[in-house]
């Protein structure tokens, strides 16, 4: 796969968050990722029950972990009366 430099960029997220604001945005996030897989995952068993689904299981249980992972985060700041800061860029390439 060989890919070109970056045609674009997103900046989805960029800002300071206050710990329910961050917890809102990350699971928002978070929760359509899982949702898009979840999806994915049911189209392709839609033609096949067979049909090798690794990818979309693997990421769905990836994207939890990162959920829970970023729970204690939140707890941390919201237990210290602290911010979040989120920079969130998308780099889109074109790609062979």
């Amino acid at each position: 796969m060989t890919t070109t430099e970056v045609t674009h960029k997103v900046n989805l997220v960029d800002g300071k968050f206050t710990a329910m604001e961050a917890k809102e945005v990350i699971n928002s996030l978070i929760d359509e990722k899982i949702n898009f897989h979840k999806i994915h995952r049911l189209a392709i068993c839609e033609g096949d029950i067979n049909s090798d689904t690794t990818y979309d299981d693997s990421r769905v249980g990836q994207l939890m972990r990162e959920k829970e992972n970023f729970r204690n985060i939140y707890l941390e700041a919201k237990n210290a009366g602290k911010e979040v800061r989120i920079n969130g860029i998308l780099e889109i390439e074109i790609i062979d």
